[in-house]
């Protein structure tokens, strides 16, 4: 185990660590730290955390300086240099018709390179605006395509939820989200209600996840031919997985005119085989509802976006 140091350089953005060899560096002090794209200026989030040596990128780095007044006037410069170039890029892009939406700008500290990071809907030619761009800001050019999720994470929102979202709060990498995930969850297969406003399923579908798996696995599956604990013999329909409760047909009797539904706790019902008779989970009537297409555009898209190294 090694102990480190974490160092933001833009807001939400990945931790970056470093060595732990500075006893006046405190969490939430502005530092001058190198990073892969040259000199920048940071913030300190993470102080003397333990971490695998398996984890880290060998050797590691120590934090150069914290920053004094001098470095602090010259990043509200270079803040103020960016909106500028923002606007410039901009016209350089019209004016060369590309297909790309801009979405931030980025100096390194020292003024050695500038980044500027876009979207589009595939690959771009982008080199004559590459010439434009150094002949007017006179330094390194580097132009990064990101994905949706990035965007979103860099320009923030709120989400259906009301909160401001998570990816421009909290969360430092985007985790893997999959159908099954709602799946397991019960919840709507409809894309409009799973998804964020980036268009991708909503981040927030594996919080729980493990936690529901756990669960379900002590609960009979939809579709199972049960015997209750009061001799009643059913199939199946439903559970329901934060109150641990399943939903059973009940197989009508000479008496009775209608099946009748009721709700039991797992150790009251036994499993004795599968109903096989073409029965119907509520996953797939709801499915029947909503454009599968629309679902399978979805999760391809997941998997083929760029993810912002930041």
């Amino acid at each position: 185990m090694i102990k480190v140091n974490g160092v933001r350089f833009r807001k939400n953005g990945k931790i970056h660590y470093y060595n732990d060899d500075n006893p006046r560096i405190k969490v939430g002090y502005n530092v001058i730290a190198e990073s892969v794209r040259g000199l920048e200026f940071g913030k300190v989030v993470v102080v003397g955390k333990e971490i695998n040596e398996n984890e880290l990128e060998l050797p590691l780095k120590s934090i150069l300086r914290s920053a004094d007044k001098n470095d602090l006037k010259q990043n509200m410069i270079n803040k103020k240099k960016e909106r500028e170039a923002l606007v410039i890029c901009e016209k350089k892009i019209q004016k060369h018709l590309l297909e790309m939406k801009l979405i931030d700008v980025k100096y390194t500290f020292d003024n050695a390179k500038l980044i500027f990071y876009f979207v589009s809907s595939g690959r771009v030619d982008f080199r004559e605006l590459v010439k434009d761009l150094a002949a007017v800001f006179k330094t390194r050019i580097e132009l990064r395509q990101i994905g949706v999720r990035d965007e979103t994470k860099m320009l923030g929102g709120v989400g259906m939820c009301g909160r401001c979202l998570c990816c421009s709060t909290h969360l430092n990498n985007f985790e893997s989200v999959s159908i099954n995930m709602a799946k397991e969850q019960n919840l709507s297969l409809n894309p409009v209600k799973i998804s964020g406003i980036c268009g991708r399923l909503m981040c927030c579908l594996a919080y729980e996840n493990d936690v529901y798996e756990e669960v379900n696995k002590k609960i009979p599956n939809i579709g199972s031919k049960v015997k209750t604990d009061d001799d009643r013999e059913g199939i199946i329909i439903g559970r329901d997985s934060i109150k641990e409760l399943v939903r059973v047909s009940l197989t009508k009797t000479d008496k009775e005119t209608h099946s009748e539904i009721r709700v039991y706790k797992p150790e009251q019902v036994e499993v004795i085989g599968c109903a096989g008779c073409g029965h119907k989970n509520e996953y797939e009537y709801e499915m029947d509802e909503i454009d599968e297409k629309a679902l399978k555009a979805l999760e391809d898209k997941k998997g083929a976006e760029e993810k912002l190294d930041e």
